[in-house]
């Protein structure tokens, strides 16, 4: 495993400067779990405990006014706190709830007012079921290889500076991965192959389902009705539609901070459980470089992963509460904001109020 910097500043600075590169993770890693797992089997004897450290408290330590800035800016984010949200219009309620992709107990455990909404629906909806059936999963993903394979003469290897070439193999290697192997894979389904802390792949080797599928099971147990708002197809095209350049400067990245992404996924469950959704977003930009290029590819992140999928996911679920009695579980960063989830049901015409 890569080694921590020994000094608290030399750690936090390199890797806040590229927080921004984890924003994507929130999103995709419902598909890494199967190279989780993979992953997990073949190098079961690294696996480790959680070690990840809240980053905010340490910059509230280092950096306080910054902190405070962030914190400025996520309070002027419109809906940029609660987790629970009531949908209701003409005497019919529906319920809408912020999810983090991942196993964590802090995260998988609901809080009472949240299970009282999901035991009071009939419908349960998530982003998409395919989830739910790895076989359709990897049909999906087989139906259109190019979304994460290069299908022509391309390989990572073509793509990568010497520098970074070098960084990449040397990363890899050090998690039992060679370079040639995964050499015809798409920079995005390999970072996510990485990213993943030791601890979060061996819950998931162990069985444990991310907070959207746990939701799904229980639902079906329950005997309520199930439903997507997208499919898998969707979300792969989103992510393959980003610049190759933001790709590749994410796995490399994510490659450089090595176990530190432990640092990152903690701030982010930390955050969730404050639901703080309002919070994630201004804290990625303000730590970005300013006049690195970064600016443009998160653009285009935010809009092919946050407000095209926000309009999608609006669109599909408009049959869904003009029934009413849906509890609608998508990730929490779908939330907030102007374009978010709770303003676009607004616009539709519904009273959404945070629940308590």
């Amino acid at each position: 495993m890569m080694q921590r910097p020994s000094a608290r500043a030399d750690r936090l600075a390199p890797l806040a400067l590229k927080l921004v590169v984890a924003a994507n993770l929130i999103f995709f890693l419902t598909f890494a779990a199967f190279l989780a797992v993979a992953t997990t089997r073949a190098h079961g004897e690294t696996l480790q405990a959680c070690t990840g450290e809240d980053l905010l408290a340490t910059l509230s330590a280092e950096d306080p006014a910054r902190v405070a800035e962030i914190a400025t800016e996520a309070a002027a984010t419109v809906n940029g706190k609660g987790l629970l949200w009531t949908i209701e219009k003409d005497g019919k309620t529906s319920w809408l709830f912020g999810t983090m992709h991942m196993t964590d107990p802090r995260v998988t455990e609901l809080t009472p007012a949240a299970k009282t909404a999901f035991d009071a629906a009939g419908t349960v909806v998530i982003e998409t079921t395919e989830i739910l059936d790895q076989s359709k999963m990897m049909e999906a993903m087989y139906r259109e290889p190019e979304l994460m394979m290069f299908t022509d003469d391309t390989t990572l290897m073509s793509l990568l500076s010497e520098g970074d070439r070098t960084i990449v193999e040397d990363g890899l290697a050090q998690r039992g991965i060679s370079l040639a192997a995964v050499n015809k894979m798409k920079p995005w389904m390999l970072s996510a192959m990485v990213a993943l802390p030791a601890c979060e792949m061996a819950r998931k080797a162990a069985g444990a389902p991310v907070l959207d599928v746990k939701l799904a099971e229980d639902a079906k147990a329950a005997g309520k009705a199930l439903a997507g708002l997208e499919t898998v197809a969707d979300q792969l095209r989103a992510m393959a539609s980003l610049p190759m350049e933001f790709h590749i400067e994410g796995l490399v990245e994510t490659i450089k901070l090595g176990d530190r992404m432990d640092d990152v996924i903690e701030t982010m469950i930390v955050l969730y459980e404050r639901e703080e959704t309002g919070m994630f977003l201004p804290l990625f930009r303000s730590v970005m470089p300013s006049g690195s290029g970064d600016e443009s590819g998160y653009a285009a992140f935010e809009e092919a992963m946050v407000k095209a999928r926000n309009r999608t996911m609006a669109d599909g679920a408009a049959p869904l509460l003009a029934g009413g009695g849906a509890f609608i579980a998508v990730g929490a960063l779908h939330l907030p904001g102007p374009d978010g989830l709770v303003e676009q049901f607004r616009r539709a015409g519904y009273t959404v109020t945070a629940a308590d």
